[in-house]
């Protein structure tokens, strides 16, 4: 198995190569993906980028997780904040 490091809220990881944002989150035990308006914790549910819960900032531009393939070096961030429109 191949695998890649990049970095998630600050910290390093290593992952396999070819796997979704979202599936490196959950691998890393970090399903959280951002705050609801109710700030209300929020994760991938649908997996293929209708739900829009996987929202998440990939090298400072907001992305869906799901839809976010894993690069060598990305830097990953969750949103800590209510609400973070894509």
């Amino acid at each position: 198995m191949t695998i890649l490091t990049l970095t998630i809220d600050g910290e390093a990881h290593a992952v396999p190569v070819g796997i979704s944002v979202a599936a490196a989150l959950a691998l890393t035990g970090r399903e959280e993906t951002r705050r609801s308006v109710t700030n209300m914790p929020r994760a991938p549910f649908c997996g293929m980028g209708v739900c829009q819960e996987c929202r998440v900032t990939v090298n400072g531009r907001r992305m869906l997780a799901c839809q976010t393939v894993c690069q060598q070096g990305m830097t990953i961030e969750r949103s800590r904040h209510a609400y973070a429109p894509l």
